[in-house]
């Protein structure tokens, strides 16, 4: 395998081998630690596109053909790669986004999570059938790959969410291209090349790095089938909306803003630790991370000040650092306008409990990094409470019962995540019954499913109808057939102008 070294370029993977492409624009990576760029990355042109498609699409009928057990067999050869050389993946992340190592780490754990699953494979592609449906007559369906498919996926989990994709529409059959992010790209190349080694066929898996030509090739290309997306709203919808002008199959997942309910009878110290963890962990770059605190009845008395003494002794260092608790922003542009936030909540009223704006990390004076924030009294009109700033800003808003928590997250245009840390089961039953969220957690700060369940949102967190990974990934990767079928022996003579019915 090809090693990663911090001075080499950063291009695509087409074909089976690295690729420099056509083009020759070109943007910096850097290390957010010390604000230094560590490599470059070549952006790809439509051409580099259409190339990646082509390859995908010569290789798509032997794939296709490949028993789904032989499909299977090379995902886990890859599964042994991916275990073998997970820390080494999990240190090329944390270069390039920030992450400390141990959430790195966790974050390959996850994608290694649909890898297994994908491993299962045949068990999902078995389709129905139905004998004697009508007199002399069988039906049964089966599930067919949709041929090339495309992966457009974030910076906050360069391993993980193209994970949530590629593993499943291999295994089922599919092509692939993905198009990771160009603020950390390196974990797909890394990936790509343990693909290579686990014996999977050249052109079956591509990557091509870019910006939004890329993406806009990869929407308008008539041989891409579907398109799998994950990052803000208003991308997600420009997704949705361009793939399914072109007619593909679109699976878009979009912003959050998800709210954490606090019930007075709820274990302070662990919503204490749920809290902290889940606003500030990875920097608060996370779409399930927790970014409102609803704090019910009298909690906010209760709670408000061990928040803001936890907050105010975050261990904010380079990610590599054994005992970081959180590392620094991706890009100086992420970091100015999470600043720009918080900013925004002094000026509309919001009391600023702890203010993490301006730190300097010893010896990483020109990193991108920022403390974590904490407010109080937010209401619903203020922009940090309305809009998803994707960074370590924890907003705590008070609401008098239940009923008001509820009908508080109700009202919010996003539905990804959300959890309530309680003691009453009758309260916990209802929360989960009432909430209009796609993915809830009872005393779960980040509900995220595991590999098996599936992964999406509701409203504006999620256009498109099926979820990422488990069974709705097969179903979103694969296309149902029907099959009727009788011989002549058992067939009456005679044209029949009628709608057929059973007999």
């Amino acid at each position: 395998m090809q090693a990663y070294t911090d001075s080499a370029d950063v291009i695509h993977f087409i074909g089976g081998k690295t690729e420099r492409g056509v083009g020759d624009r070109t943007q910096a990576i850097f290390n957010p630690a010390t604000g230094v760029a560590a490599r470059r990355l070549v952006l790809g042109e439509v051409a580099d596109v259409d190339a990646a498609v082509a390859s995908a699409k010569a290789a798509f009928p032997e794939w296709r053909d490949t028993p789904p057990i032989r499909r299977a067999r090379v995902m886990l050869r890859f599964l042994e790669l991916m275990n073998r050389h997970k820390d080494e993946l999990a240190a090329i992340i944390t270069a390039e986004h920030g992450k400390v190592f141990a959430d790195a780490q966790g974050e390959v754990a996850r994608g290694i999570d649909v890898i297994e699953f994908a491993c299962g494979i045949p068990q999902l592609l078995k389709g129905d059938y139905t004998e004697q449906v009508s007199t002399g007559m069988d039906n049964w369906t089966v599930r067919q790959p949709l041929g090339v498919v495309a992966g457009i996926t974030p910076f906050n989990f360069p391993c993980m969410v193209p994970c949530w994709m590629f593993p499943v529409a291999l295994a089922a059959g599919c092509t692939f291209v993905l198009k990771p992010s160009e603020r950390d790209p390196s974990a797909s190349l890394f990936m790509a090349r343990l693909l290579k080694e686990a014996g999977l066929p050249d052109g079956v898996f591509n990557v091509v790095q870019g910006d939004k030509i890329v993406v806009d090739a990869l929407l308008a290309h008539r041989d891409v089938k579907a398109v799998s997306f994950v990052g803000s709203t208003p991308i997600a919808n420009y997704i949705y909306e361009t793939g399914a002008k072109h007619g593909k199959r679109v699976q878009a997942l979009g912003g959050a803003k998800n709210h954490m309910v606090v019930m007075p009878d709820a274990d302070m110290d662990q919503a204490v630790d749920a809290l902290i963890g889940a606003g500030y962990g990875s920097a608060g770059e996370r779409c399930m991370a927790i970014s409102v605190a609803v704090l019910v009845g009298d909690v906010a008395d209760k709670i408000m000040p061990r928040l803001a003494e936890r907050a105010r002794t975050l261990k904010v260092k380079n990610g590599m650092e054994a005992d970081a608790e959180m590392g620094p922003i991706v890009t100086k542009q992420a970091l100015e306008r999470i600043e720009g936030y918080i900013a925004s909540g002094v000026e509309e009223g919001a009391t600023l409990v702890v203010d993490g704006r301006g730190l300097k990390v010893p010896g990483h004076e020109n990193g991108f990094f920022t403390g974590g924030t904490l407010f109080d009294h937010v209401t619903p009109e203020m922009r940090i409470y309305k809009e998803e700033i994707f960074g370590p800003v924890l907003a705590c808003v008070r609401a008098k019962d239940f009923s008001e928590a509820v009908q508080l997250i109700n009202d919010h245009e996003f539905g990804n995540g959300v959890a309530c840390f309680t003691r009453d089961g009758n309260v916990a039953r209802e929360f989960g019954r009432q909430i209009e969220v796609g993915m809830v957690g009872i005393n779960v700060p980040i509900p995220v499913p595991m590999a098996w369940h599936g992964f999406g949102g509701w409203k504006r967190s999620l256009f498109g109808d099926m979820h990422a990974y488990g069974e709705e990934g097969v179903r979103f990767y694969t296309k149902q057939k029907s099959i009727m079928q009788r011989w002549p022996e058992s067939t009456e003579k005679g044209a029949e102008f009628t709608m057929p019915v059973a007999k």
